[in-house]
């Protein structure tokens, strides 16, 4: 029922409503579906524990008309970040709402067994922390059970609401964001920028098989562009994310673009000099190598530089609305990038001006996408297209 295209439509009119609700016939009118078709759908929906009476609001004839909200502890998904020196796990609501938060030192290069079991011990700690939260305990300084030995920094700050606690354990599926290139389709890794050991390992299988629940694979910039597009006019952007690498999440005419081989969006392997520096993919002179390069001589302005040559290449190939930048080396020198990045577009810009800001987003911008990508197909919110 809730992969039904009807259903979608209405729980997505429910989470747009937020607390005040929404009446069954406001959902008929917006759906353009019959008061009964309505009717059996929110029965269903209530029955399921995801909707619930909001009140009655004023009727300017008849009886007061009954309004529904979206109850967002009744179901709940994990999002993994898989970076390549630190994991990150959120646990959201039906929301879109944090519930808790996990990071701990991570090392994507430490073998596949190693790293489906980590991220499988986060989402099984994530889950438990929410329980915790609600309970009112925290366990700041909780051990992880990774060979890292390290000890983990749950965010107690993530918003819990009063109904979470059945809703804790009631997780639909786990989205996981690392670096490309990979195959989305397949849930398999190709071969990752400095990680080359990844290629061809089922990853998606091995995780879902671990965790008896399904799994979602794509892109850390593409999970982040999702959840972008979600609170986002629906135009054409690309997110460019600078951290430990450099890559790109695009967005045409307000679908996620992945292209036919779920390839696009390798941003970072542009080549811009020919004779330039070895990257670790192999070629010389690729905008992700000449970025870190910068940024490791302590030279963010030429970083920026750089990055808006880049930028500007995305512009004039694919004549986008605006350049959204984000990942943790911009967020050390956001002034900078935004400034130096957006002054390169600016002057190649051979049509009308393209902004350049900062991304807006979570605390957790990839690992919330993460999130989104199990639960946006429940809002009938498609994961873009393909080609």
């Amino acid at each position: 029922m809730l992969r039904g295209h009807n259903a979608a439509l209405v729980l997505d009119l429910l989470r747009a409503a937020g607390e005040g609700g929404i009446s069954r016939l406001e959902l008929a009118e917006r759906t353009r579906l019959t008061p009964q078709a309505v009717s059996k759908i929110t029965a269903r929906l209530r029955t399921e524990g995801m909707a619930a009476e909001a009140g009655r609001r004023a009727s300017t004839g008849g009886k007061p008309r009954t309004v529904l909200r979206l109850v967002p502890s009744a179901a709940h998904a994990v999002g993994l970040h898989l970076d390549r020196d630190e994991l990150t796990a959120v646990l959201m609501d039906l929301s879109g709402t944090p519930v808790a938060v996990r990071t701990v030192p991570f090392d994507l290069g430490a073998g596949a067994e190693r790293v489906v079991e980590a991220a499988a011990e986060q989402v099984e700690a994530v889950r438990a922390d929410a329980v915790r939260l609600d309970a009112g305990v925290t366990d700041t300084g909780a051990r992880t059970g990774t060979d890292t030995g390290a000890r983990t920094r749950t965010d107690t700050g993530a918003r819990t609401r009063t109904d979470t606690a059945p809703g804790a354990r009631d997780v639909l599926g786990v989205g996981v964001a690392m670096p490309g290139p990979l195959d989305h389709v397949t849930g398999v890794p190709r071969r990752v920028t400095g990680f080359p050991q990844w290629e061809g390992f089922p990853l998606r299988d091995a995780l879902a098989a671990r965790l008896q629940l399904p799994v979602v694979l794509d892109k850390d910039t593409n999970a982040v562009a999702l959840g972008l597009t979600l609170r986002g006019p629906g135009d054409s952007f690309a997110y460019l994310h600078l951290g430990t690498g450099l890559g790109a999440g695009l967005v045409l005419g307000g679908a996620l673009h992945r292209g036919g081989r779920t390839g696009a969006g390798e941003f970072g392997h542009q080549v811009i000099q020919l004779d330039g520096p070895v990257c670790d993919c192999g070629h010389r002179g690729c905008i992700e190598a000449l970025c870190l390069a910068a940024v490791a001589r302590g030279e963010p302005a030429e970083a920026a530089r750089v990055l808006g040559a880049g930028a500007a290449n995305l512009v004039e190939l694919l004549d986008i609305d605006r350049v959204l930048l984000g990942g943790r080396t911009i967020a050390a020198h956001e002034e900078c990038f935004v400034r130096g990045v957006g002054a390169v577009v600016a002057d190649r810009a051979r049509c009308a001006a393209v902004p350049v800001t900062l991304a807006e987003g979570g605390a957790h911008p990839v690992a919330e996408g993460a999130a989104q990508l199990v639960l946006a197909p429940l809002f009938g919110h498609g994961l873009g297209r393909r080609s």
